[in-house]
């Protein structure tokens, strides 16, 4: 069966140079570390990203996701939303 990128639904996280009104511009995203952190966040005045594109997810390093086949993310759509500081993948579902 072959997979597709899935793409951001919807980014909250407004301060993030890549994100232009709740919508995520970079080509994609990689979400991994401790936890379903976007590591692909940037905080900065500058905006970045391809205007015309929305991001989906390149990679994904949280095995323990349930929707994690292979490193990469299975889900039909991410959300990404605030965590402390950060931005985390507010999809990720643990395995049961």
């Amino acid at each position: 069966m072959a997979m597709s990128m899935p793409r951001i639904s919807k980014c909250d996280v407004t301060e993030c140079s890549y994100n232009r009104k709740n919508e995520c511009h970079a080509m994609a995203i990689t979400v991994g570390g401790l936890h379903p952190i976007c590591d692909t966040f940037y905080k900065s005045n500058n905006k970045g990203g391809v205007a015309d594109m929305i991001a989906g997810v390149g990679a994904c390093k949280i095995e323990t996701c349930k929707f994690n086949k292979s490193l990469e993310c299975s889900a039909a759509g991410i959300n990404i939303g605030h965590h402390s500081d950060h931005a985390d993948c507010m999809t990720f579902s643990s395995r049961a």
